[in-house]
């Protein structure tokens, strides 16, 4: 009779997911860390006067760059307690003594963090997107007053040009690779979480890797350079990009910045591969779990 209730169940995953999120909210490095997101994208407004170009180039560059670090070092922190912090309340043990399967414990945490880091990426979205738009109609205007006295033609192309170099298609699949960057680095964090006893040395693992992660590229450039590029080199490089992400892959923010639009075919692969790193360390991280001793 007890049989069905082990199979898997969707409204359980869904029930862990939001006392995940509502664990998540209550705690205060969420709030310090966005709020110090939104007001260094916000302070951006305030930027010394450059051309617009300029202006808008640096306010986008400074927004995405804060949007990248925040989500990536919010995804590490938060993950890295989910586990430790309910076997120390020993809220996992009341939880897994009902019919809830352990890979479905995991999948609802994780699953919880994600929904916690779309919930901040749209928050901060939102915050840039109000930057620009503010500083959009403030250079309209000074241009106006500044190109009263020129041809209606000309006054139509330096407002074009304000516009287009303000808000362009290009900056959402920014903000999504951005998101996926940060599943990336949950899922990963959720991982190394089942070896680790105490969420300090979680965090410090991921700081390595996340370090790790952006210069692999560098270094395996220079590898190429320095070594013959055999099979047993190129063995070693795919084993260590396996293990270590490359995570300068989703470092789009340069190309949105110079106003360059993204491939689709660029996006597909580089969000192919953020999906792709998240459901294999989620399922390792389910896998591990579901062996491990409590």
């Amino acid at each position: 009779m007890d049989m069905p209730h082990r199979f898997f169940s969707f409204g359980r995953i869904a029930a862990i997911t939001l006392n995940t999120l509502t664990e998540l909210t209550r705690q205060k490095a969420f709030y310090v860390l966005l709020i110090f997101a939104l007001l260094l994208i916000g302070s951006s407004i305030f930027m010394a006067r450059l051309t617009f170009q300029q202006e808008f180039q640096i306010l986008k560059d400074v927004s995405l760059g804060a949007m990248s670090i925040f989500t990536s070092l919010l995804a590490i922190v938060a993950t890295a307690r989910l586990i430790p912090k309910d076997v120390e309340d020993c809220t996992v043990y009341t939880i897994l003594a009902k019919p809830v399967p352990r890979f479905e414990y995991v999948l609802g945490k994780l699953a919880g963090v994600l929904l916690l880091l779309a919930i901040s990426t749209l928050v901060m979205s939102a915050m840039f997107l109000v930057v620009l738009y503010t500083r959009e109609q403030a250079m309209l205007h000074q241009t106006l007053s500044q190109m009263s006295a020129a041809p209606r033609e000309q006054v139509d192309d330096a407002l074009r040009a304000v516009r287009s170099s303000a808000l362009n298609i290009n900056i959402f699949p920014g903000v999504a690779i951005i998101y996926l960057k940060a599943c990336l680095l949950a899922a990963l964090t959720l991982f190394v979480s089942m070896f680790a006893t105490t969420n300090i040395f979680t965090i410090v693992v991921m700081v390595f890797i996340y370090f790790i992660g952006h210069l692999q590229a560098i270094a395996r450039e220079y590898w190429l350079q320095e070594h013959s590029a055999g099979w047993m080199a190129r063995l070693f490089l795919v084993l260590v990009a396996l293990i270590f992400p490359d995570l300068q892959t989703f470092n789009l923010v340069d190309d949105i910045v110079a106003g360059a639009a993204i491939p689709l075919g660029l996006f597909a692969k580089t969000a192919g591969l953020g999906i792709f790193y998240t459901a294999i360390y989620g399922l390792l991280a389910a896998f591990v779990f579901s062996g491990k001793e409590l």
